[in-house]
């Protein structure tokens, strides 16, 4: 492929403002931080590609991430970053400037420079390595290549972006906070599946001010921030017993303590959020339930915002509309048609509350046939009109 790589690197980072080098062997051929600051490459210490699965991350220190992309037919090699995850404090410019062996007079300028990244989370940094490879190399990876099988695509949103330092405008402070509280709430409901898919939807941006002056120990104070939050707020209101809820929430705490990378706590937080998910789940599930039921009942809980069906129901699991109308009046007293209705509501509720979408956006998203069919299904459910329970029941101003 015939590319002028120097113009990518340059369009690059004009685009996004994460710094990328380029190396022909261990010889610096462009370098961000030469073409912004007239500066020279004080980086003299070679760099040993072999053994390594490219492209993929490379952290000299747990503190600073890089990424490495070879271009394939060449000997070139793309260094992206560094990437902090957090406003790099004093220690973490200085540690910068040991590992490249930038002299002390050009502090200040380093200084400035750095403070120009963007903080985005481990995930998120990894995103970047995939879509160059792809623009270089022609090949697409996922997030399983840098991460192992046990993060797959369905873990990539939110996980990052949960543990992300996020320094806001006061004007997004109100959003995040939103944002959180939808969280804590589906972890309540206990419908995994719906979990699932929220975070593989929806960027989340917890609040997380300034907590600690290294991106590890940040990771891990927003993680006990997480679960502690989680517990309170999510897990004991939707039925985990108080012993069992600070049981997991030590362990845990213990467990992420003794992690040695970000992108660990990312995926400890993760599985957290599942597990304590699925516990307030088995509190609303009955005793005795069938398999056919249960599944039918999360199918329905995970399409709320489709126009499905008796049918749609018994066809994602293997079953006839009869035999599951059946098997829903004999062990839960209601249709599934009513309790497709239910679960609408409940997450019309939930929308009411979490979201800014209006009336009409929210009845168009539940696939009401339309917004005056939906009020009046809510006021009959409810004793009041949609809005009503917005102004009366809305935690957030």
């Amino acid at each position: 492929m015939n590319m002028d790589y120097i113009a990518f690197c340059k369009n690059y980072y004009a685009a996004t403002r994460i710094p990328i080098d380029l190396l022909k062997g261990n010889t610096p051929v462009y370098t961000t931080i030469g073409s912004m600051l007239s500066m020279p490459s004080y980086r003299t210490h070679e760099i040993d590609t072999s053994g390594l699965n490219l492209p993929c991350l490379n952290n000299y220190n747990p503190d600073i991430e890089y990424g490495m992309i070879e271009v394939k037919g060449t000997d070139l090699l793309i260094i992206l970053g560094p990437n902090f995850g957090i406003h790099p404090t004093n220690e973490l410019i200085n540690e910068y400037m040991r590992e490249l062996f930038i002299p002390p007079q050009e502090r200040e300028s380093i200084a400035e420079f750095l403070n120009t990244i963007p903080q985005i989370s481990t995930v998120q940094f990894v995103r970047h390595l995939i879509l160059i490879h792809q623009c270089i190399n022609q090949e697409t990876v996922d997030l399983s290549h840098f991460f192992g099988e046990g993060f797959s695509e369905e873990t990539e949103k939110s996980t990052g972006e949960i543990l992300r330092p996020e320094y806001e405008k006061e004007d997004e402070k109100h959003s995040t906070y939103v944002y959180e509280l939808d969280l804590y709430e589906r972890v309540r409901k206990g419908n995994v599946e719906d979990l699932k898919r929220h975070l593989n939807q929806v960027p989340l941006n917890l609040n997380a001010n300034t907590l600690a002056t290294t991106s590890l120990r940040q990771a891990k104070n927003l993680f006990i921030k997480t679960i502690t939050n989680v517990v309170m707020i999510g897990a004991i209101p939707g039925g985990v017993s108080v012993d069992l809820a600070y049981a997991l929430l030590d362990s845990y705490v213990q467990e992420a303590e003794k992690l040695s990378s970000v992108r660990e706590i990312e995926m400890l937080c993760y599985n957290m959020l599942l597990e304590f998910c699925q516990l307030a789940g088995k509190n609303k599930i009955p005793k005795g339930l069938s398999a056919d039921v249960f599944n039918a009942m999360n199918y329905i809980r995970s399409h709320t915002d489709s126009p499905i069906s008796v049918e749609d129901v018994a066809k994602a699991i293997g079953r006839s509309p009869s035999f599951i109308t059946k098997r829903f009046r004999k062990e839960l007293g209601i249709t599934p048609g009513a309790f497709i209705s239910r679960c609408k509501l409940e997450e019309a509720k939930s929308l009411l509350l979490f979201s800014k979408k209006n009336l009409a956006e929210i009845s168009s998203h539940l696939c009401y046939s339309s917004q005056a069919y939906f009020q009046n299904v809510f006021k009959k459910k409810y004793g009041m009109t949609p809005l009503q329970y917005r102004n009366t029941k809305r935690r957030i101003e």
